[in-house]
């Protein structure tokens, strides 16, 4: 049975419902999946016209509801958003409604009834404006699913990265990587690509100063006392593990193909190869998650300055669908 997969709305005032129809539109998505839509169905109905979509918007109160044909949108229509919701503003409404989004995908993720998830981009001011005080869609599915060890990967054609820290500031980031979350993050990354059919996946890991620290050199040894002896365990468990790498080289040999994942230590580290190399294909996946719950979501942000202007490319929301369809536990 093809998988269901819950796609969510983001922050309507952004791009989200614009590249989510634009997705939508493509056959093969249905061909390889159940897409259901999690959000408020007049926000789709409304960017119809604008993207000139002849798509139509199919309200349901659950997955049993849904047809799965292409042509038409499921919306799981939670009905928190007026109508007239401006594009392009911050608004507490639509971080709120962001927020609820999520929360119901994961308890439909809980229940079975959808496979993966699958997230439109969120505002993170206006999220905080809805009164959720968290980083973003990462934190959030850790809380909601009472997970600890959890982290972050960034996926484009040519490249995969995966995060020791990310949304905090760059001392307090460099503070906080300890030799178990370094093991944790590489025993992360070793599972999930096993898992998606790669054997004895390659991970390298990124040095934390320029050179990696180039012997002592540079830093305080933040790569003798925080990194390598992680890599050493999970090497001693046999997982294929080596670092850790100058950042200025490592992305480019991870790219030719030397290593299937590179473990940077904090988020510009990661994100910005992976935004040069391919930020319209990128997809941002949560790994770890408790009870088996996938994630995936698009690599950019809800592009206000865009957003009600049919200017969204939805070659990203596309290249997350797929992820979360090859990651989905199959049934």
């Amino acid at each position: 049975m093809k998988p269901t997969i819950g796609i969510t709305m983001g922050d309507a005032a952004g791009i989200g419902p614009e590249v989510i129809v634009k997705a939508l539109e493509h056959q093969e998505i249905y061909d390889t999946c159940r897409p259901l839509v999690i959000g408020d169905a007049k926000m789709l109905t409304r960017v119809l016209p604008i993207v000139a979509s002849e798509l139509t918007i199919h309200p349901v109160k659950s997955a049993a509801d849904a047809r799965f044909e292409h042509g038409t949108i499921d919306v799981l229509d939670l009905n928190l958003l007026p109508a007239d919701l401006p594009f392009g503003n911050v608004s507490a409404a639509a971080g709120d409604a962001a927020y609820q989004y999520l929360a119901e995908a994961v308890n439909l993720a809980k229940q079975g009834e959808i496979q993966s998830i699958c997230t439109a981009p969120l505002n993170k001011e206006a999220l905080h404006k809805g009164g959720h005080l968290y980083p973003g869609h990462t934190e959030i599915l850790a809380a909601l699913t009472d997970t600890e060890d959890f982290s972050m990967m960034l996926t484009t054609p040519n490249l995969r990265v995966i995060h020791l820290t990310t949304h905090m500031g760059l001392i307090a980031a460099i503070e906080s990587i300890t030799p178990e979350r370094t093991y944790t993050v590489v025993k992360l990354a070793h599972d999930t690509l096993s898992k998606a059919g790669i054997a004895n996946p390659r991970v390298a890991v990124c040095g934390i100063n320029p050179h990696a620290g180039e012997n002592g050199l540079f830093g305080n040894g933040e790569e003798e006392t925080k990194l390598i002896p992680g890599i050493e365990r999970a090497a001693a468990e046999g997982i294929d593990v080596t670092g850790p790498y100058p950042a200025d080289t490592l992305f480019f040999r991870a790219g030719r193909g030397d290593f299937d994942i590179v473990v940077a230590c904090y988020h510009d580290q990661g994100h910005a190869p992976v935004k040069v190399m391919g930020i319209e294909e990128g997809v941002n996946i949560t790994v770890g998650l408790k009870g088996g719950i996938i994630r995936t979501s698009v690599d950019h942000g809800t592009a206000f300055d865009i957003a009600g202007r049919n200017i969204a490319d939805e070659k990203s929301m596309l290249a997350a669908i797929r992820s979360a369809i090859e990651l989905a536990p199959k049934q």
